[in-house]
């Protein structure tokens, strides 16, 4: 049986010189500073260890010299969001439920109760910060307090499972939720939601082009890869090879809007130069072919991250056709989030 996520959840030689004359050093001119922080959420199921303080899922942050280190509450995490225009207040889906933090993470407290939990993804409104969503195993969830409380957001659903969903950047209240019947959109902030003509089974990654937006993909469960072009009113089916597959990760490239991927389970990673319509087999070079995350990475916008299940992180600098180890070794991952860097 594939895995959904909300199962894949509850569970990084000299050269001899014979020159007689050393020859003068080449001056470089010195990389340009990291723009953002890359985090990634994940649960270390093949390399977990015994310690009274567990260390092995949640939050981890990438450092300067490729190493990871945990980050926030170390419970089962789906990913992580930043109040717009201020990094220091984050908000954590997990397990649990919301888990906030005023302090860019120095302390964090749960401000969801009993009622709220299996929280798999939140997303702030793209014009009033004031607004937050968020999709769970038990429906999507709203706020309007900018995170401090939430509520349920059902009213409209035939099928309350959800997990991914995204905001219009330029109308306020309006959203897009992947449930397990398809895609759903509101005008109103959640309050209510009318289904889109959409594939019938679950929605597992919905992102949105940030050079057009109206440019969505989406990965689904058992019909493969779906594109639409006009901000998510009308879709079309995409890749037949992966059609029939398990596709947990989409990424859109950040400055080319004919560049995009997917990945899935036991189809590895798939990627399109020109715009969607074809599409070439780049998992030559993972150690599997079932890989649940995909990111291009804005501070090298060449760079392609992938997460394997169970055998770390891997990234390409051309596109998938070649890849190098970045760590995490036995995550079952569930995100990466760049995050931007104050301005100094």
């Amino acid at each position: 049986m594939k895995p959904t996520r909300a199962f894949l959840l509850a569970l990084t030689l000299p050269a001899l010189a014979w020159a007689t004359t050393a020859p003068a050093p080449v001056a470089t001119a010195p990389a340009a500073p990291a723009a953002y922080r890359m985090y990634a959420s994940a649960s270390l199921t093949k390399a977990q260890k015994n310690s009274p303080t567990p260390e092995d899922f949640g939050l981890f942050f990438r450092t300067d010299d490729g190493k990871w280190k945990p980050f926030g509450p170390r419970v089962a995490i789906s990913g992580l969001t930043v109040r717009p225009g201020d990094n220091s207040f984050m908000l954590v889906p997990s397990s649990d439920g919301v888990v906030r933090s005023r302090d860019g993470g120095k302390t964090w407290r749960m401000v969801t109760g009993w009622e709220v939990g299996d929280v798999l993804s939140i997303v702030y409104d793209g014009v009033d910060p004031q607004l937050v969503y968020g999709a769970t195993a038990w429906g999507p969830i709203r706020s309007t307090d900018g995170g401090e409380t939430w509520k349920a957001a059902l009213s409209g659903l035939a099928k309350p499972y959800c997990q991914t969903l995204v905001t219009d950047p330029h109308q306020r209240g309006r959203v897009l939720l992947g449930t397990e019947d398809g895609l759903y959109v509101s005008t109103d902030a959640a309050q209510t939601w009318t289904r889109i003509e959409s594939p019938a089974t679950t929605i597992l990654r919905l992102v949105r082009s940030s050079v057009d937006p109206r440019l969505l993909l989406a990965g689904t469960q058992g019909r493969g890869a779906w594109i639409s072009r006009d901000n998510g009113v009308s879709w079309s089916a995409a890749d037949p090879v992966s059609a029939t597959a398990n596709l947990y990760g989409a990424a859109l490239h950040p400055h080319d809007v004919s560049t995009m991927a997917v990945a899935g389970w036991n189809v590895g990673v798939r990627v399109s130069t020109d715009g969607g319509a074809t599409w070439a087999d780049r998992s030559a070079g993972l150690p599997v072919k079932n890989v649940l995350v995909l990111a291009f990475d804005p501070d090298a916008p060449s760079r392609l991250w992938a997460s394997t299940f169970e055998e770390g992180s891997y990234f390409s600098d051309d596109l998938g056709r070649t890849w190098q180890n970045g760590g995490l070794y036995g995550a079952n991952g569930t995100d990466y989030i760049f995050v931007p860097k104050p301005r100094r």
